[in-house]
């Protein structure tokens, strides 16, 4: 038996976007959840060091992964927000948007940069050799790891609002967004 199509329901993002999506979402946690850990490891330690290699490979991975992501979404149409969302939610949604894929350049360019100014050569992979973009440089060193910390936060707080408004949609106002990333929470119709 065919239900009623939802009044709020929505087409779905392509299949490429939902992987890049995810792919972020889960290269951004476990950056982070390691940049967290590695911090916290008194000394310098040989697992120290290997995190930070592994925390440096992902951030690079993101902001690899942003360049086909960005050009994805300039090359195609976002489906459109559920018809009952207020003029204010969908300017908040695409601001939010807007500074979480900012952020998502800035977090890792700074963390490449903050490596570069502390002397540190970046090695993606182990092989292959990033070219310094500046010099090792103390005060820049100290203030590119204060601007690195900070955007790291200021993504983590954008992000759980995301997610907030994400199960907000789906749970209190019903209206199948989370579906649209989702898909196999799309109601039966």
């Amino acid at each position: 038996m065919k239900h009623a199509p939802l009044p709020h329901a929505t087409p779905d993002y392509a299949g490429t976007a939902i992987f890049l999506h995810w792919l972020a979402a889960l290269l951004v946690g476990g950056c982070f959840a390691l940049g967290w850990l590695m911090t916290d490891i008194p000394g310098l330690t040989p697992t120290k060091l290997k995190y930070f290699s592994w925390h440096k490979w992902i951030g690079l991975t993101v902001l690899l992964t942003m360049l086909p992501r960005l050009l994805w979404r300039l090359l195609r149409t976002v489906p459109a927000m559920p018809a009952g969302m207020g003029r204010w939610q969908r300017r908040a949604a695409h601001l939010a948007h807007l500074a979480l894929y900012c952020l998502l350049l800035a977090v890792p360019l700074s963390g490449l940069l903050y490596s570069q100014a502390a002397g540190v050569p970046v090695v993606l992979f182990g092989v292959l050799d990033i070219p310094a973009l500046i010099a090792p440089d103390p005060g820049w060193k100290a203030v590119l790891k204060s601007a690195h910390w900070l955007l790291n936060y200021t993504l983590l707080a954008l992000v759980c609002l995301h997610v907030l408004a994400a199960l907000k949609h789906q749970f209190l106002d019903r209206d199948n967004l989370l579906s649209r990333m989702l898909p196999f929470l799309k109601h039966k119709q």
